[in-house]
């Protein structure tokens, strides 16, 4: 059975869905009579314009010699497949609960209202004739659900390279790893140092969606006098030293703003034995990231997340925080041999 993955890419960008693209294809192909590949479309969504472009173009395409799909993100899902699974990490959410919340260049004008259009139809199109419908976690389940009227079936990814991440020493840190972009929040996790009593060191670490972004970290941490106490390690980090900084953590940070799912920044710090200080619009990760009872959740603010800083800095806390994350990550049982079988059924 010849197995194609299809996925969107935006050249120099790497995360959560290129890992688990990356880690399902080769799952696939330690599977007995598969083969699996990634195809990875670029696509750009500026100016918005383009995005009817880009839906001709994946519609447009016909791919033979694949026996089965099994489609990812938006617009790349949208490839004619006569079986195609989709396991949908999320859609276009600028045409969705985004341009509700007000954070998308969509908005209510008539060329704005024409293209979400568009783009709804299109999905609508493509989920109908989808033979199975799987979501990375309830929050996009919901989102599916309450736009699309379209029913499906949680299946949550798997932590990849688990063998790495395990429970490591107290190095006296906040680790906080993933993407580094605005919608990660990584400035307002600077900005709550200088909220912080305990003398918290804290340790960033990860892809910068672009160097103006880096450099505008940079800045803050200097402008606010930081430098002794937080740490920026930008770019692509070999995974190796990704799981080392979460193992060797006190604990971890992540503020994602309405996350899709529980997030592989929180599931590696739970198989760390790790608790994650988080905020209580962060979305997917909620679901296992419990207040004082598997990590700390406070508002989104400076000074309320300075407050969880300092909460999680305490070493006995951290420590029984952390045991309580462990014990549900084991709890969980996640492995790519079931997601697969899931996926193939």
């Amino acid at each position: 059975m010849k197995v194609l993955i299809v996925n969107n890419a935006v050249p120099f960008i790497w995360g959560g869905a290129e890992e688990l693209a990356a880690n399902l294809a080769k799952a696939l192909n330690g599977t007995k009579g598969v083969t699996a590949e990634v195809l990875r479309v670029p696509f750009a969504w500026t100016p918005n314009e383009r995005l009817i472009d880009e839906i001709f173009i994946n519609k447009s395409m016909h791919l033979p010699n694949v026996d089965r799909m099994i489609g990812l993100k938006f617009p790349a899902y949208l490839m004619p497949h006569d079986h195609k699974t989709l396991w949908l990490l999320h859609q276009f959410r600028q045409a969705y609960d985004l341009r509700d919340a007000g954070q998308s260049p969509l908005g209510r004008d008539l060329p704005s209202l024409s293209i979400v259009e568009a783009i709804r139809r299109a999905d609508n199109q493509c989920f109908a004739a989808c033979k199975r419908i799987f979501t990375n976690s309830p929050v996009t389940q919901d989102r599916l659900r309450r736009y699309n009227k379209h029913d499906s079936e949680v299946l949550y990814p798997p932590l990849n390279d688990a063998e790495l991440f395990r429970h490591g020493e107290d190095g006296g840190y906040i680790f906080a790893g993933g993407r580094v972009s605005p919608g990660k929040r990584q400035r307002l996790l600077i900005e709550a140092m200088q909220h912080t009593r305990r003398g918290v060191r804290l340790v960033i670490a990860g892809p910068p969606e672009s160097d103006a972004e880096a450099q505008e970290l940079k800045k803050l941490v200097e402008r606010l006098n930081l430098a002794d106490r937080v740490t920026l390690k930008f770019g692509f980090l070999p995974r190796q030293e990704i799981a080392e900084l979460a193992s060797n953590a006190r604990a971890c940070a992540y503020l994602p703003f309405d996350e899709d799912s529980l997030g592989y920044v929180t599931m590696e710090a739970f198989a760390c034995g790790k608790a994650v200080l988080t905020t209580t619009d962060s979305g997917g990760l909620l679901e296992i990231v419990k207040h004082n009872q598997t990590g700390i959740v406070t508002e989104p603010t400076a000074e309320a997340i300075g407050a969880g800083l300092d909460a999680l800095y305490e070493a006995s806390a951290a420590r029984r925080l952390g045991d309580a994350a462990g014990a549900e990550w084991v709890h969980r049982s996640l492995t790519w041999s079931t997601t697969v079988e899931r996926l193939l059924s």
